[in-house]
């Protein structure tokens, strides 16, 4: 056979592939399914929504804010979301593509029942879910998550020491689980050691539980050293490039000269000048473990946090199901939803300083995944040795702190 007629069999084999492919093709019977367009014409486009705004308790449960909320939430992103009618069709509102990534957040769950609930095409939701928590997330990280600046950490500073009894914390730090569908293509990145696929989020929260900074997005199987070492914050701290107050005296201990502002976080991540973690259990003595359970304290904050993001938005009760990159809009639009949401409808506590205070939140037992950790700078170990000097002094101690030693 010549060249000229190889050539000729291989064009014919490709356009029989190409014409094979073109059958195989589901061809689009309806623009909008009969059903849809019958019940939309008839109910109306999220009349249950409608029909709760006169019932706003009810609104609330099933929105997770209430109506004025959600009225200031829609004049916010109401520039990335608002679309032009045409002449073919109306374009979807923006308050409904807010109610329809709302009750997604809330109840998680299938995309097609969410489309059949607000009588939209399956694709149409899912897309609508992934601009919207895109456009949740750009439109107000800049008022509800912003960058803290040094009058920022001082707030927060002052906060720790009227509600956790901790002097000059930034912050507590550390990080989140959230369950994925394994992403083709991607092996063995994503298994973590809880034995399921997850991406990673960590943050830094104040005391009241509001989220200072996060990073989202980082290999499940990856430590919360790891991933704190390669996020934006970890970076600032090791770099110093934060504007964080300059170092001053512990309350009451002039004399031993400033210390440097720290944040706190478990046994999962290093030991530095301005990160405090709990002494290992090999070395415990009575001294360690009130420095130990006084560091656990500051870290309810943080695991609140967390537990608040997951019971208000179940969506993450179970796997995500989407692509990696709206997975982490998602979990981005759900922190910066929780703050919007905790700033306007919040209770905040109030200092207080009992007598005694139950074990909840002491977690010197918790079992750890055994992780490589850098060796820590001796002025690292000193600030530590000094902190946990001044919690059992006179000035530094809380009444309580002996029940836990």
């Amino acid at each position: 056979m010549s060249s000229t007629d190889e050539d000729l069999l291989v064009l014919l084999l490709l356009n029989n592939n190409n014409n094979n492919n073109d059958s195989q093709k589901r061809k689009r019977k309806y623009w909008v399914h009969p059903y849809l367009k019958k019940n939309a014409d008839t109910l109306g486009t999220f009349s249950v929504a409608k029909e709760l705004s006169l019932y706003p308790e009810k609104f609330q449960t099933f929105y997770r804010m209430t109506q004025k909320s959600f009225e200031i939430l829609s004049e916010l992103v109401r520039p990335m979301l608002h679309k032009k009618d045409t002449h073919f069709r109306k374009a979807i509102t923006v308050e409904e593509r807010l109610l329809i990534t709302l009750r997604y957040l809330a109840m998680g769950g299938n995309v097609k029942a969410h489309s059949m609930y607000f009588l939209r095409g399956e694709s149409t939701t899912r897309n609508i879910i992934a601009e919207t928590t895109i456009a949740i997330w750009e439109c107000l990280k800049e008022k509800y998550m912003p960058p803290p600046t040094k009058e920022k950490w001082e707030n927060v500073s002052q906060r720790y020491l009227d509600l956790w009894n901790i002097p000059i914390c930034l912050g507590a730090i550390d990080g989140k689980h959230f369950k994925i569908k394994c992403p083709p293509k991607t092996g063995s990145a994503f298994f973590n050691y809880k034995q399921y696929f997850s991406i990673v989020l960590m943050a830094c929260v104040d005391a009241d539980g509001l989220f200072l900074t996060i990073d989202v997005g980082d290999y499940g199987r990856n430590s919360d050293g790891r991933v704190f070492r390669r996020s934006s914050l970890g970076k600032a701290i090791e770099n110093d490039l934060l504007d964080a107050p300059d170092p001053k005296p512990l309350p009451g201990w002039d004399s031993k000269g400033p210390f440097p502002h720290f944040f706190v976080a478990d046994e999962a991540f290093p030991l530095k000048k301005n990160l405090m973690r709990p002494f290992p259990k090999r070395s415990l003595n009575k001294t360690r473990r009130i420095f130990n359970y006084r560091c656990s304290r500051v870290r309810r904050s943080v695991e609140c946090s967390f537990g608040m993001l997951v019971s208000k938005f179940r969506v993450f009760e179970q796997p995500l199901a989407c692509k990696i990159k709206s997975c982490e809009y998602v979990i981005k639009a759900a922190c910066v939803l929780h703050n919007f949401i905790r700033m306007r409808e919040g209770t905040f506590s109030t200092p207080s300083h009992p007598q005694s205070i139950d074990s909840m939140g002491v977690q010197n037992n918790q079992e750890l995944p055994l992780i490589q950790v850098a060796r820590p700078t001796r002025v690292a170990e000193n600030n530590r040795e000094l902190l946990c000097s001044y919690f059992i002094s006179n000035e530094g101690q809380v009444p309580w702190q002996e029940n836990f030693s």
